[in-house]
């Protein structure tokens, strides 16, 4: 039996492993030909751009039923090793470790969030990285009330202002309110500050977005903190480098995305984010017999710019590196991606969305009808099917590229 490992349960990872079955289904190739396995430290996939919201109860789906029906395998594990040469993964599974076999692997291990050596980051910081450390966020926020009163009781510091930032950010007034609402306190001072490194909040959003940006954050409460550097970090607050002080009982780290480590076990030349040099195929460059997608892969999406960590390419480099990494194993032609289109929805909490076209970033729509395009996004464009239905779940993972979120000339 022809083995086709798929390593990581998220966006990228899951469309692999139902392409692959799905590939298989249409070349009728029977179920003791070829296997495909996904690998997942968990039993879910989750919707990880979500876990900045107040409401985290449907942010995971169970894998099974979306593997389920497609006949693919699900391992519960940690894949700590990759051996290229031998054609093996190995995987703790329930504290044991074993090695599994692959004839073709697609790694869709995802990313993980950049801790760079500050004092204090690990232990005092929050952050929305994966479904548990959103809920630890707002479980936090909701007892402030009970914890010990102080400057910083109230205060919210939001570490990095990209994407991620701004949008937790734009969540934590209401947080906050909702928290002190439950206790019937009325006379607290909430604060939420936004704080980067960068001279502008939402830098690499562009001229055209910055100024909506600016205009929610402020309608919102929001402070702002630019051109500062974190010296340290403690239980009730952040030092600045100069010394400076900002008391805040809450601060969420949300400064960059790194790919996951798995990706240095591969020779390859990867790039500052940690990422491989895929091909149009989806084929990790001068690696036999392995395929990337998703945060671990870098790919000139359009034939010029590289590929983003969102989900916005995850899922296609998913459904193509399935589909292709079946094909190449039993000798038929593959499929090359290539996206010509390319969108940022940012939520801006209460008070919106702004939605943008384009690498440049030109603001098509704002305010509450880009939330409404973003809402869409988040709770229905992204999710994979959940009916349990087999025909319905193999055609989600057919390798096209979708259209735009709205139109796209």
């Amino acid at each position: 039996m022809k083995k086709v490992l798929v390593v990581g349960g998220g966006f990228a990872g899951l469309a692999a492993a139902v392409s692959a079955a799905r590939e298989l289904d249409a070349l009728e190739i029977a179920s003791g030909e070829v296997k495909v396995t996904l690998i997942n430290r968990d039993a879910f996939t989750c919707i990880r751009v979500r876990n900045y919201e107040r409401d985290l109860s449907e942010v995971r789906v169970p894998l099974d039923d979306v593997l389920g029906p497609a006949d693919v395998e699900r391992v519960e594990g940690e894949v700590s090793a990759v051996d290229a040469a031998r054609q093996q993964v190995t995987v703790k599974v329930a504290g044991n470790e074993k090695t599994l076999d692959y004839d073709r692997l697609v790694l869709a291990a995802g990313s993980q969030l950049y801790e760079p050596d500050i004092p204090g980051l690990r232990e005092f910081s929050f952050n929305v990285d994966s479904y548990d450390a959103g809920v630890r966020l707002n479980k936090h926020v909701a007892a402030l009330p009970m914890a010990p009163a102080g400057p910083g009781q109230y205060t919210v510091l939001v570490l990095g202002a990209g994407l991620t930032g701004i949008e937790a950010a734009c969540e934590m007034p209401v947080k906050l309110r909702d928290a002190v609402a439950r206790a019937g306190i009325s006379s607290a001072h909430l604060r939420t500050i936004l704080a980067d490194h960068a001279p502008h909040v939402g830098s690499n959003m562009g001229d055209s977005a910055r100024p909506v940006i600016e205009q929610a954050l402020e309608s919102l409460g929001i402070e702002r903190r630019t051109g500062v550097a974190v010296k340290s970090i403690d239980a009730h607050g952040v030092t600045l480098v100069g010394g400076e002080r900002i008391e805040a009982d809450t601060v969420v780290w949300t400064a960059g995305m790194r790919a996951d480590l798995l990706t240095e076990q591969f020779a390859a030349q990867r790039d500052r984010f940690g990422r491989l040099p895929v091909d149009q195929y989806l084929r990790v460059i001068g690696i036999n017999d392995v395929f990337a997608a998703g945060d671990v892969a870098t790919l000139a999406i359009d034939g010029v710019h590289a590929s983003v960590m969102p989900c916005q390419h995850a899922r296609p480099m998913g459904r193509f590196a399935g589909h292709n990494v079946v094909c190449d194993l039993l000798g038929k032609p593959m499929l090359p991606l290539r996206v010509d289109w390319y969108v940022t929805c940012l939520d801006l909490g209460p008070w919106g969305a702004v939605y943008t076209e384009g690498w440049d970033r030109h603001v098509a729509i704002s305010g509450m009808n880009a939330k409404s395009i973003k809402q869409t996004i988040n709770c229905v464009r992204i999710y994979p099917p959940r009916s349990r239905n087999r025909r319905e779940i193999l055609d989600w993972a057919a390798p096209t590229v979708e259209a735009p979120p709205i139109g796209h000339d």
